[in-house]
């Protein structure tokens, strides 16, 4: 596995629950600025085998970027159990986004 993904997975599992991170974020933060792409790349390919939660991640508008809508719709439902308040599809990155130290 390259440096960048391990990065990008551990990463993804230090984000807390009630808190989100964006794909952007994640990929600066993992060594890439300009890797948010492969961000969703191994979120999508690496999820289920890392327990990821891909949920939390987000992109830098503050919105849902997945399509699918079984998918959205349990995203939505997932950071909502977590306390995150998701209006029109949007979380407020300013009370929500999780910063690593």
């Amino acid at each position: 596995m390259q440096t960048f993904t391990e990065n990008v997975i551990q990463i993804i599992k230090q984000i807390p629950p009630g808190k989100v991170m964006t794909y952007g974020q994640i990929a600066r933060l993992a060594g890439s600025p300009r890797g948010a792409r492969q961000v969703v790349r191994v979120l999508h390919s690496m999820s289920k085998k890392y327990n990821l939660p891909w949920y939390r991640v987000i992109n830098s508008k503050g919105e849902i970027a997945i399509l699918d809508e079984e998918t959205h719709a349990a995203q939505v439902i997932f950071l909502e159990n977590e306390g995150v308040e998701v209006k029109n599809h949007s979380i407020d990155l300013k009370n929500y986004q999780f910063y690593p130290e």
